[in-house]
């Protein structure tokens, strides 16, 4: 019988050539211009998701972008694996940064990639990674070697909040019933060093309006005068930070989970370079929450950020104007404890308490969700823990990621069922960012080590 590592080798550019059209459509779920490439994406998921082995596959309408549903059902006595993923992505500005355009795919080397990289939107984040997980069913399937059963859940609005899974979660209990649930769309230490997501931030993401006269007016004749909003709401945001870069807003910490300094001590030990991490990012030093690493502030602390600021005249050239308006888009990453409802009406009432008599401030919240840490010490876990030992030849690492995946925290409460997060993605992958690229490495890596999941889960579960 065929094993993975022969089958992926004969299979190669099949592999990449199916994934490569998958990216050619710019599913960006934000933009509604995008609608038509959205559903062809959801269709050719679909096609995909059948043509690797699922007995059952369909385009479960929503309010919104629909979900791609799939099962193979081999014995209802088995346990069963629900694997989750997105088909949509980010917005590709700013178009002009990018080296290659975002919908036109191609195969770069790199020195982290040797054997070459995926350029696109999408290719790690999440298309390249939810891919991953139909390839290894098209190889147990054509192989006889599924040992458990398998159901698909791929959304389309993971990059908006995933605003309509959670009531298809809550009306389909029983289409969802799983054992565990497997999500590729976190990364990996290195490609020398495997792990495992352990803990996901919450997110709580909100845009604000700073609104001063009825109209734009003249610099000249008004400045000085009358409160310009741009300049006020610099201010506001500027002083959401202290000194320290110490989040400001009331009661924003009071819930924030501290972890031991044991705890600690264990995070301390994944490899981590600064001056490598520094000079990837093209950066004089690093910058962040006084007295916590590098490490400690992109996974197990809350943040505060500003995703977009702007208003006024940004043409080319100059216009003397003060501005009607200034707006701003803020993200604010959570950990666990933190409930980000909560936090955005802390937020609210904060931003609007700071602004000047001058001008009138409105927050309108846009999406969010909670945290979210598993245990190690279930079978879940542990099969992981089997499968990357089998490929990798050494033992993951367990460790917090900084992302958010809002819907995971709904999944354990609707669905009472454990998360595990096997991303094979890498820091480097710019996802979110122009030039996003994936490994081909990574990717086949992906395919191979699946499998070996579902193995030792269904093992384990006897």
């Amino acid at each position: 019988m065929k094993n993975i590592t022969s089958y992926i080798e004969e299979n190669k550019d099949k592999f990449l050539n199916e994934l490569i059209e998958l990216l050619k459509i710019p599913s960006i779920s934000a933009d509604s211009a995008y609608k038509k490439d959205v559903l062809l994406t959801a269709d050719m998921v679909k096609t995909r998701l059948e043509e690797a082995g699922c007995d059952s596959v369909e385009i479960c309408e929503t309010d919104g972008n629909p979900i791609v549903y799939g099962e193979k059902i081999i014995d209802k006595a088995l346990p069963t694996v629900l694997v989750y993923g997105h088909y949509d992505v980010q917005p590709a500005d700013p178009m002009e940064l990018w080296d290659s355009p975002p919908f036109e795919p191609v195969i770069k080397t790199t020195e982290l990639h040797p054997e070459g990289a995926i350029f696109a939107r999408g290719a790690c984040d999440d298309k390249g990674q939810m891919y991953m997980h139909v390839k290894a069913l098209e190889y147990m399937t054509s192989t006889n070697q599924l040992p458990c059963n398998v159901k698909f859940m791929i959304e389309g609005e993971e990059e908006v909040g995933s605003i309509n899974l959670a009531s298809f979660v809550k009306n389909n209990h029983e289409k969802l019933k799983n054992d565990i649930i497997l999500i590729s769309d976190t990364g990996m230490i290195a490609k020398d060093v495997p792990s495992i997501t352990t803990g996901l931030r919450g997110l709580s993401y909100v845009e604000v309006e700073v609104s001063g006269p009825n109209r734009d007016l003249h610099s000249g004749l008004y400045g000085g005068a009358v409160a310009n909003p741009i300049n006020v709401l610099s201010k506001m945001i500027a002083s959401l930070h202290d000194e320290n870069n110490h989040i400001t807003i009331p009661g924003f910490y009071d819930k924030v989970e501290e972890l031991s300094k044991e705890e600690r001590a264990e995070m301390a030990k994944a490899p981590f370079n600064l001056e490598a991490y520094k000079k990837s990012l093209n950066i004089k030093n690093v910058y962040g929450e006084n007295g916590y690493t590098t490490n400690e502030r992109n996974s197990i602390r809350p943040t505060l950020d500003v995703n977009g600021i702007w208003g006024g005249y940004i043409g080319e050239g100059a216009k003397t104007v003060i501005a009607s308006k200034a707006f701003a888009k803020i993200s604010m990453r959570l950990v666990p404890n933190q409930d980000w409802k909560e936090i955005t009406e802390l937020f609210q009432n904060h931003f609007e308490s700071i602004a000047p008599e001058a001008v009138t401030v409105k927050v309108k919240p846009h999406h969010g969700g909670q945290g979210y840490v598993t245990p190690i010490d279930n079978i879940g876990y542990q099969a992981a823990a089997m499968a990357y030992e089998d490929t990798f030849g050494k033992a993951p690492i367990p460790q917090r990621g900084g992302g958010s995946i809002p819907i995971v925290a709904l999944f354990e409460e609707e669905l009472q069922s454990k998360t595990i997060l096997m991303g094979f993605g890498l820091d480097s992958d710019a996802i979110h960012s122009p030039n996003e690229h994936y490994g081909i490495w990574n990717y086949l890596k992906g395919i191979e080590t699946i499998p070996m999941f579902y193995k030792h889960f269904s093992e384990l579960s006897k």
